[in-house]
C-alpha cells in the first residue's frame, strides 16, 4: 500500500477519520495484513468480498466452518456479529 498517498492507506484513514471512513474492502484489508504475490492485500480483500458477497457471505462462510474462528479473518467475523 506504499503506492497509496498517506492519506488514502487504510490504517492511516482508521485513525484519521475512524473505521465508518473505511470501505469493506479497506476494513479487511488491515486485518489480513499482506496480499498474496502479485495481489496486493486490498484487491485480495475485495476478490474475497466480491467472490463471497461481502461480509454477510464472509460470515456464513464462517457458520458453515469454512473459515476457522481464530484465524484473522474469522476474528473480524466474529466481531462483526457482535
Amino acid at each position: 500500500m506504499q503506492h497509496l498517498p498517506v492519506d488514502a492507506r487504510p490504517r492511516e484513514k482508521l485513525l484519521a477519520r475512524g473505521p465508518a471512513a473505511l470501505a469493506d474492502a479497506e476494513l479487511l484489508a488491515l486485518l489480513l495484513r499482506t496480499g498474496l504475490p502479485g495481489l496486493g492485500v486490498l484487491q485480495l480483500a475485495q476478490s474475497l468480498l466480491d467472490r463471497f458477497g461481502g461480509l454477510a457471505g464472509l460470515l456464513h462462510l464462517q457458520r458453515q466452518g469454512v473459515v476457522a474462528p481464530g484465524s484473522r479473518v474469522g476474528v473480524l467475523l466474529t466481531g462483526v456479529q457482535r
